[in-house]
Parts: structure tokens; C-alpha cells; sequence
């Protein structure tokens, strides 16, 4: 029996949910008419803030690394999921290559990936796991806590194709986000698919180009079943230049977050809430929440101490910060047992699969909670998120779920259009 998920039950989206049930039928259209424009990422996450008044996305992950986190009594939806974005690639692939990050000594990460292998050996395909950890130049077993094992094997250039020994894959997936660059043996590919695509990852990807992009996708969603889009999504700025250290355009970046403040009060008095209003900075580029702070105040930004200028001026990779995004902040009133909670919805193809909770103990509902001393509770949702029940209170568990649902699809939808137009740039940049 799949847990109940009474966190879910938390926080007054009334309003916004009935809206939905009421425009279901125009929403699965909508969103049916745009898959057939564009194509969908084979995988993603999204990060969700509920605050009654508002819900919103304010992250979405295109390498997502937490499938072992959803229950196993929606394995039939991923599999599935996962069987349409394969046949989207090729009807008839026999083989995929899997990349993981070089988490080689991090559980959780690797029971993600066990978690995905077993998905996609249940489409059908022969799935290996190549790895482009330098130590790694043999088969190597990695026993996981949960008794499973893995086998990494180093990558080998085929050509201008990339596979194992003996192993010449119709696809390479991608479960690494290439934060570092991208490594010599995947450069030029050829005659292979490469999912997500290579400038999807960090070293090329921007969290403004894709707040740009789910603009556009919210003010069309909005006109078309008659909402404000300001209720799904976080209001967005950008700013470059930065140098944390030598505290290098400070000032820029706290007048914009004054200005950003200055507009979310407005925003408030519209609708009559009383929060206090907040900003998050985050590094346009980057995962794991680094290089992330919370502002109420923009007179925070001026003199930052050492330890603040560390924490913002290096993500992953030790790559430096010199370009933040300046994001709306979105409280949240989901609590599971006390603490502050976020739900993180999980897509194949262009299909929700499940979901979990970002659980929180020490951080407030105006927080990152994406942060140390984080933890996930493994519930799936209690329905399909694309299963509304319209004889039930907008504020039913399938109801709220299928709301989020919606949301998560449309930073979904938002991603697959941000990779289009990057895709776009890279070719004309290649031309030059």
C-alpha cells in the first residue's frame, strides 16, 4: 500500500487547484498541443513551492540524481514513461550507455543509479555503465549497502561514436551534468545520440535561460485557462560581472534585489498577503544548492563577511561565480512531522512518475532547503499526479498532486524549449 502523504494536505492553494479541475480537459489539450511542438527531455526534476497563494518551480533539473527515492510501486510508470522517450530516440535501440557523475563513494547516489538501470532494463535495452573517473580502467564491481552492485567500465572512443569494450551503444545517456566541461572523449559525436545534450549541461546551461523560457510559457498557459502567471512563477533577474571576493558589483546586484522587493510588495498587496517578502541570489549555473543565499533586505548584499563570500563565490567543480540569477522567493507551507518540507516531482518523456519530499529540519519555510542536514522521504505520491478526482475537494491528495503535476510539466515544457534555442545558439557559434 503506497503511504499517505498527509503533508500534502497543508497550505490554502484552494483557489488555484479548483482553477485547475475546472480547466483540466484544456490544460491535458494545451499541454498535448505543445508536446507535438517540441520534444521532451528524456528525464527531469523540479523543485516545488506551495504557499497557498502561490505555486511555483524555482528549479528544475535536467540530470536528476534521486530516483531512488521514489517508491517502487510506481515502477510501472517509469518504465513506461521511460519505454516512450527510448522509442522517441529509436523504435528499435537494443543498447544504451549510461554516464554517472564520479559519486563513486556516495550511497545514495549510486542507488539512483541502480534504480535507473533497472528502469531501463525494463524497456528492453542492455544497459552498461561507463564511467569517466580516470582510476577506473577495468571492470570494476561497486557494492551498494542494499546488497545490489554495479559494474563501471571505462569509456572507450569508437570513432566519432562512444561505447565500452565490445559495447557500441545506440545511445549515450547522460546522468552526469558535465559541470566540469565537456571531457575529450565526448567532443564531436557523431551517428549517436547523446540525451540529454551535451550543452545541457553546466558548463554551457543558465537558470536565467531557462527562467526566460518558462516566461513565455506561463504567460500562454495563463492566457489560455484565464490565470495570473505570476501565481506559477517566481519573478526573475539576472547579474553579471560579479566578483564576490573583491566584492566586485555588489552594488548592482543589491539594487536589483531592491527593485525585485520593491515589485514582490506589490504583488502581496494585490493579493493580500501579509509574508515578508524574500529573494534568493544563486549561481546562474550549478546544482547540489551551491552558491545559494536568501535576502530580505537588499542592505544584506553590501559588505558580505568572509564566510558569506566563500559560500557564493564557488560551486561545483570549484568553478567561480561571476553571473547569479536574482529569484522571486516562494515560502513554503508544507511541514511533515514539523519540519519544512518541498515536494520534488520526477518526468520521463513528457510524463510525471512520482515524486518525493525535501525534508528539512532546521530551515524555515522561507529557506533553501536544499542545503546540509537535508533528508528525503521515500513516499511516492498517494495517485498518478496526471489522475485528478473532480468528486473530491480541490484540496484531495489527487487534486493537489495533480496540480503539481501540472506545474513540474510546465518547467518541464520550459526546459525542452530552453534546449531548443540553446541548441540554436551552439550551431550558429560553431558556424562562426
Amino acid at each position: 500500500m503506497v503511504p499517505h502523504l498527509t503533508t500534502a494536505l497543508t497550505g490554502p492553494l484552494l483557489e488555484l487547484e479548483k482553477h485547475f479541475l475546472d480547466n483540466a480537459t484544456a490544460i491535458e489539450r494545451w499541454m498535448r498541443n505543445r508536446w507535438q511542438e517540441h520534444l521532451p527531455p528524456f528525464y527531469g526534476s523540479t523543485d516545488l513551492r506551495n504557499s497557498g497563494f502561490k505555486l511555483a518551480p524555482v528549479d528544475l533539473n535536467l540530470f536528476p540524481g534521486g530516483f531512488n527515492n521514489l517508491n517502487d510501486a510506481f515502477m510501472p510508470l517509469c518504465v513506461q514513461a521511460a519505454q516512450s522517450a527510448v522509442e522517441r530516440i529509436c523504435v528499435g535501440a537494443r543498447s544504451i550507455l549510461l554516464v554517472p557523475e564520479n559519486h563513486t563513494r556516495n550511497q545514495f547516489y549510486l542507488q539512483n543509479v541502480a534504480k535507473l538501470v533497472s528502469i531501463l532494463r525494463l524497456t528492453g535495452l542492455e544497459v552498461r555503465l561507463g564511467s569517466l573517473l580516470p582510476e577506473i580502467t577495468e571492470p570494476t564491481v561497486v557494492e551498494l549497502t542494499n546488497g545490489a552492485t554495479l559494474t563501471l567500465e571505462p569509456l572507450e572512443r569508437h570513432g566519432r561514436r562512444l561505447g565500452l569494450k565490445n559495447f557500441d551503444p545506440c545511445a549515450v545517456l547522460l546522468n552526469n551534468d558535465l559541470s566540469a566541461g565537456i571531457p575529450a572523449l565526448m567532443n564531436d559525436l557523431q551517428d549517436q545520440w547523446v540525451i540529454p545534450p551535451l550543452h545541457a549541461g553546466w558548463h554551457a546551461r543558465r537558470k536565467s535561460h531557462h527562467a526566460a523560457a518558462y516566461d513565455r510559457v506561463t504567460q500562454a498557459f495563463g492566457a489560455e485557462i484565464g490565470i495570473d502567471p505570476w501565481r506559477i512563477n517566481p519573478a526573475w533577474d539576472s547579474c553579471s560581472g560579479l566578483d564576490f571576493h573583491a566584492r566586485a558589483g555588489e552594488q548592482e546586484l543589491a539594487d536589483k534585489v531592491a527593485a525585485m522587493l520593491d515589485d514582490i510588495r506589490l504583488k502581496y498587496k494585490e493579493y493580500g498577503v501579509g509574508d515578508e517578502p524574500f529573494v534568493v541570489v544563486k549561481a546562474d549555473a550549478g546544482t547540489y544548492g551551491m552558491g545559494v543565499m536568501t535576502v530580505k533586505d537588499a542592505s544584506e548584499l553590501i559588505g558580505l563577511n568572509r564566510k558569506q563570500r566563500n559560500k557564493m563565490s564557488v560551486v561545483k567543480e570549484g568553478l567561480e561565480v561571476h553571473d547569479v540569477i536574482i529569484q522571486e522567493g516562494v515560502h513554503t507551507f508544507e511541514t511533515l512531522n514539523g519540519a519544512v518540507a518541498e515536494p520534488v516531482v520526477y518526468m520521463m518523456d513528457h510524463y510525471v512518475v512520482g515524486g518525493f519530499y525535501r525534508v528539512h529540519t532546521q530551515r524555515g519555510r522561507d529557506e533553501n532547503l536544499n542545503a546540509p542536514g537535508m533528508h528525503f522521504e521515500p513516499l511516492a505520491f498517494e495517485a498518478p499526479c496526471s489522475l485528478p478526482d473532480c468528486n473530491q475537494s480541490p484540496d484531495a491528495a489527487p487534486n493537489r498532486f495533480y496540480a503539481y503535476g501540472v506545474v513540474a510539466r510546465l518547467a518541464l515544457l520550459a526546459a525542452s524549449v530552453e534546449i531548443e534555442e540553446t541548441e540554436s545558439a551552439v550551431l550558429a557559434e560553431a558556424a562562426a
